[in-house]
């Protein structure tokens, strides 16, 4: 089971002329009055990208097998995609040509030693790691902590995207549920396509799709995005409201895993409410480590 190549084509074309208008893009709009379809016509596209109608309407029937990198490059400009946008419509043509399973690859499930060290040696911010499904793979003592409410749920692995549509802790932790859940959704569209019939993939967005309805909607947008760094606002059941700045580094030898690590403006109330978190964390740890010794608790794999 995987993705409809030529339906996600489609989608992803349509969707992105539906969002633009003639005035955004510098064009006249001939005939007045109120247009039967949203956005830009089919005609008007090819016009911009300069490609003939019939030629355009090929590819947004879903056929982009044999577009050269020029056509495609012209496109993203006509339709005005942003990088992300931009990659994921050379991953559609990719998949066009070389099908399924010539793209697909194994989803990394855990860290080398090496990447875990690094991780506990980050002693000052939140830092953990996560596969292009969501799976968080290895953190540091904080980020555990700073990302308690995910950890205390019952599903595992450990999943953001699942938290966010499907634990009730999440939208009381994202103080902006809808913006931190629609980019879960772009994040795992865009992964879909870069990663094409996906098990552990396909299976979470079957279980997202069937269990909420607002991941539905969003997944049909065909909005897609790519961590690299960003904002985040947390209300943490410990310390209270964080800001938070996150930088998103790929693991050049492990393909396929991410490092996001978390920061706060210096002198800012965030940053005293993240030691605060610190200190939080290290006594928990001791008073857990204390308990194993007691033979009260059993040590955490």
């Amino acid at each position: 089971m995987g993705i409809d190549v030529r339906n996600e084509i489609r989608d992803f074309l349509s969707s992105r002329r539906a969002r633009l208008t003639p005035d955004e893009v510098g064009m006249p709009s001939f005939g007045g009055g109120v247009r039967r379809v949203p956005g830009l016509r089919r005609h008007e596209v090819a016009m911009l990208a300069g490609v003939s109608v019939d030629y355009y309407t090929r590819l947004e029937r879903g056929s982009l097998k044999g577009v050269s990198d020029s056509v495609l490059e012209g496109l993203a400009a006509a339709l005005q995609l942003d990088e992300d946008e931009r990659v994921h419509l050379f991953d559609l043509a990719r998949l066009a040509n070389a099908g399924v399973k010539v793209m697909h690859r194994n989803v990394p499930t855990r860290v080398r030693p090496g990447v875990q060290r690094l991780l506990d040696a980050i002693t000052g911010a939140p830092a953990w790691v996560r596969n292009e499904r969501g799976d968080v793979v290895a953190t540091n003592e904080l980020g555990r902590a700073l990302y308690a409410p995910m950890f205390a749920g019952p599903g595992r692995p450990v999943n953001t995207a699942r938290f966010t549509f499907l634990d009730p802790a999440a939208r009381e932790f994202f103080p902006d549920w809808a913006a931190t859940a629609r980019e879960a959704v772009a994040v795992l569209r865009a992964a879909a396509v870069a990663n094409p019939c996906e098990p552990g993939l396909v299976t979470l967005v079957g279980e997202l799709s069937t269990r909420s309805e607002e991941f539905r909607g969003w997944w049909a947008a065909h909005d897609v995005r790519v961590h690299r760094r960003g904002g985040k606002r947390i209300a943490h059941p410990i310390v209270g409201e964080l800001q938070l700045d996150f930088e998103a580094l790929e693991l050049v030898a492990d393909p396929g895993l991410t490092m996001f690590t978390y920061s706060a403006e210096p002198g800012s109330e965030s940053e005293r409410s993240l030691a605060l978190l610190g200190t939080w964390a290290a006594t928990e740890r001791s008073e857990r480590l204390a308990a194993v010794r007691a033979g009260e608790v059993e040590q955490d794999d």
